[in-house]
């Protein structure tokens, strides 16, 4: 096209009026005028399918549809900003439908669907609600749980409860049927009835149907155990005398006999409880004042009231039945189930305590489907047994005197059943009883725990007295029977022949004690320190000794008698403290070998301070605790006797500790290349005999801390604390003194100096002879060494 041409064509552009109308971009030309473009309608689809487009002048914006997003998370965005897509909303989102629904996503939006059980009603995403699958069956008329079930609503569901006898084998959900528990029980090979018992099921349960000479007690569901109905027999001598007992035995024989026999079932569902009221009622006739007057009544009615609990407490209905009358108080405790009960438990009433276990009760034996244990008290027995204490062994000089011994309890009976070995329990019983009347404790009274025996007497076989104090005493025993606390009344006193040995022991062990005393000051040759420490120890031991021997026995006046027991505290515990220094100073000697002495002034402070300072401590704390009644000596109550006993016993290991250490460093020094065996030999020797020493004091003190206090064997402990006290004296002096050869040589110096006449003994002890003074000097010389070494 020529230049000519494209003029021509401007030219009528510009004659037709649109060579000035271009308009901007989004608007169009209408009739020379700019009008704005919908791009909305001229595009279909310009915004996707998820999304609503919107115009505006000159342009225009998507926006996402609910449910939707952009791919690129705008909010407003062109054709060129991506599309929409749909938003998972049920996505890490757990509580948009609440905890009763699921959530279903959908395109655009999502469904909440409710669990099983749960419903929703208002069509509100959150409110789903429990059905009541209970109510609605019973509107329907619906059994969804059977007969014998119980429905119970629950959350989101319902439970059947099925009542005794009846199961649904664990489904809840499951209509509730009859439990054959005798097929079961004969599928387990289980004994639900006993060898002589038949099983037979009924609606719900089963019964156990006894032969003649069985009985399931008037429960059905308990095993048959066999009945000897003849234990009632009323044909002994006090059956027939003791107003009645005949009547009880009747009266319980009857009960046997219906138990016993089937065809007299409706008989035989005795009402447990009547039965024991009138039992106990009956009993009160026997113990009125003046029935039981022979030992032979109260053995009679003692097993009649035994046997007569082991037949009503098996009837009883309830787990534990008490029942008071004026003559008695019973406790009756009756465990019932397939299995044997376990576990401990206590029966009490106002004047006794049992504590016991149910393995006990029930025995080893055969598990006839019951165990039971009774505590039973009589209130006023007490006064027509006390008596018939011939048997109680080593008491049998004071029980030929009836006033020895006093009931300082209520009798009371324990019973068990079905254990047969009620004479030789598998673990003892606790029985505490509570005493008659407060008393004060005194060495004289003895608190002795008896059982009344098969021969009508009272005996301490398999009982003992485990704790007493003033109000109470706790007796453990391996048998159950019929049973009391006797309060022996005698004093303690001891033999002619221990008094004899006492006076002639310790006088003589007084004599060596002053031999050994002056022996220790004067002999020159055997100075040192170990030898202050034995001169002391038989000063400690010669001043107790005398106040053992003036006034052990002179409670009078009760000052004195108090002084005189803190001095025996202060020198038994010295005699102990010097026996520990002589231990410390052999260890110095074996093992620091050089500077073995110890200062008097340190030794003094040990050995005599010590002692007084746990005296005045102990008085301090406890100023009633020195001098009884009947001894001038260390209270045994409320533990004061260890202010003795427990520094003893310290000093007694320390001494074993120090003697072991010594021994082994001997044995090493005796083993080496070149042993000063004339030293090692003379503390071989000293060890030895300290070793001595210490099994003296410390046997002699074993046995005596029983001298004071009853036990059983306590004449034979006495007997021998006796001798052995009387021995000290005389022992240590032949240990350090007539074994020592310093020591003999000086004795043997000394005589011959009343053997020979005055002039020769003047030449004696000023001659100056070198040898003989060469020779005394290198004894006294060579004993120095030692006790420098």
């Amino acid at each position: 096209m020529g230049p000519g041409k494209a003029l021509l064509i401007l030219g009528l552009m510009c004659m037709l009026g649109e060579c000035f109308s271009m308009c901007p971009d989004g608007f169009g030309n209408n009739h020379n005028k700019c009008e704005d473009i919908n791009e909305c309608e001229e595009t279909e689809g310009l915004c996707g399918e998820h999304a609503v487009c919107n115009n505006i002048d000159g342009s225009y914006y998507c926006q996402c549809k609910a449910g939707f997003a952009n791919t690129k998370n705008k909010v407003n965005f062109t054709m060129g900003d991506g599309q929409c897509k749909d938003i998972n909303e049920c996505y890490n989102n757990t509580v948009i439908c609440g905890h009763k629904a699921v959530c279903t996503n959908l395109i655009g939006s999502y469904k909440c669907t409710c669990h099983s059980g749960y419903t929703n009603p208002t069509n509100n995403p959150k409110h789903c609600i429990d059905i009541d699958e209970c109510k609605e069956a019973e509107m329907k008329k619906e059994d969804l749980c059977g007969i014998k079930g119980t429905c119970k609503n629950i959350n989101g569901s319902y439970r059947c409860m099925c009542s005794k006898g009846y199961t649904n084998y664990g489904n809840e959900r499951t209509a509730c049927s009859h439990i054959d528990e005798c097929k079961e029980a004969e599928m387990k090979k289980e004994d639900l009835c006993g060898i002589k018992g038949t099983c037979k099921n009924i609606d719900g349960s089963y019964w156990c149907m006894c032969p003649e000479g069985y009985t399931h007690y008037g429960n059905e569901r308990t095993p048959c155990s066999q009945l000897d109905c003849k234990t009632f027999q009323a044909n002994s001598r006090p059956a027939q005398s003791l107003e009645g007992l005949e009547d009880i035995l009747s009266m319980m024989r009857n009960n046997c006999l219906a138990l016993s026999n089937p065809h007299n079932a409706s008989e035989g569902k005795t009402d447990g409880e009547a039965l024991l009221e009138k039992f106990l009622i009956a009993t009160e006739a026997i113990l009125s004042p003046g029935h039981l007057n022979h030992r032979e009544d109260v053995s009679a009615f003692l097993q009649t009231v035994e046997e007569s609990i082991r037949l009503i407490g098996p009837q009883l209905k309830d787990s534990i039945t008490e029942m008071e009358t004026t003559e008695t108080d019973a406790k009756i405790a009756v465990q019932r189930g397939k299995t044997q009960p376990t576990g401990p438990f206590i029966l009490t009433n106002e004047n006794a305590r049992l504590d016991t276990d149910w393995t006990t009760a029930a025995g080893t034996g055969t598990y006839p489907g019951f165990a039971l244990a009774a505590l039973l008290t009589y209130k006023n027995l007490d006064t027509f047994v006390n008596n018939s204490f011939e048997e109680l062994k080593g008491h049998e000089k004071n029980a030929k005197n009836p006033s020895s011994f006093k009931i300082f309890s209520k009798v009371v009976s324990v019973v068990s059943n079905p254990n047969p070995s009620t004479q030789n329990l598998s673990s003892p019983v606790n029985i505490t009883f509570r005493h008659l009347n407060e008393t004060v404790e005194s060495s004289e009274v003895e608190y002795i725990c008896a059982h009344w025996n098969e021969r009508g007497a009272w005996s301490e076989e398999s009982c003992h007295q485990q704790q007493t104090n003033a109000t109470h005493t706790v007796c453990t025993c391996e048998l159950l029977s019929s049973f009391a606390v006797l309060k022996a009344l005698y004093p303690m006193t001891h033999p002619f022949a221990l008094i004899l040995i006492t006076k002639i022991g310790l006088n003589m062990s007084l004599l060596c004690l002053v031999l050994c005393i002056l022996t220790f000051k004067f002999c020159r040759s055997i100075q040192g320190t170990r030898t202050t420490i034995h001169l002391h120890l038989c000063v400690c031991l010669f001043v107790a000794d005398r106040i053992f021997l003036a006034g052990i026995s002179k409670t009078e006046p009760v000052g004195g008698c108090r002084f005189a027991a803190a001095m025996l505290h202060i020198f038994f515990l010295g005699v102990f403290m010097w026996m520990l220094l002589e231990g410390v100073q052999l260890y110095r000697m074996v093992v620091l070998v050089f500077n073995a002495t110890i200062r008097p002034l340190y030794l003094f402070i040990a050995g005599y301070g010590t002692p007084l300072v746990i005296v005045i401590i102990s008085a301090i704390v406890n100023p009633q605790g020195y001098g009884t009644k009947e001894h001038c000596w260390l209270s045994l109550t409320d533990g004061f006797i260890w202010s003795f006993l427990g520094p003893v016993c310290c000093i007694t290991f320390l001494n074993i500790f120090f003697f072991i250490i010594t021994i082994w460093k001997l044995a090493q020094k005796f083993t080496s290349l070149n042993p000063d065996l004339s030293e090692l030999n003379k503390i071989k020797a000293f060890t030895v005999t300290a070793i001595a020493q210490l099994c003296l004091l410390g046997l002699t003190w074993v046995f005596g801390s029983f001298l004071f206090k009853k036990y059983i064997g306590t004449t034979v402990a006495a007997y021998i604390f006796t001798i052995l006290n009387s021995l000290q004296g005389a022992l240590i002096f032949v240990m350090h003194c007539l074994l020592s050869k310093q020591v003999r040589e000086e004795y043997a110096y000394f005589l011959s100096c009343f053997c020979t006449p005055q002039k020769k003994r003047y030449s004696d002890f000023s001659s100056t002879n070198p040898s003989s003074s060469q020779s005394r000097g290198s004894q006294s010389g060579q004993h120095t060494g030692e006790f420098q070494i």
